[in-house]
């Protein structure tokens, strides 16, 4: 399956304050048949990123639950992200 395929909706976006690190949490919806929940907008020095969804471990250590085996997706999940979170009013 190609990555054309797959149709990304952003389907809950929560903006938190300014000040923080972590500018927004996500829920991107596949296909209208899979919810990702969990994305976060992170901002860095060099800009805004896209964090894919994480839980702490045992270890203390932070892991990602959803990882994309094809870095087209992910480039393609992060623009889709990023756009939605640009264009919704603060």
């Amino acid at each position: 399956m190609s990555f054309e395929a797959l149709d990304f909706k952003i389907m809950k976006m929560h903006r938190l304050p300014d000040g923080n690190r972590i500018k927004a949490f996500v829920d991107l919806g596949v296909n209208d048949a899979l919810l990702i929940k969990g994305f976060r907008v992170i901002t860095s020095e060099n800009g805004l990123f896209v964090s894919m969804p994480q839980e702490q471990g045992k270890n203390e250590r932070w892991y990602d639950r959803v990882r994309c085996l094809n870095n087209e997706v992910r480039s393609h999940i992060t623009q889709k992200v990023l756009e939605a979170y640009k264009s919704q009013p603060e």
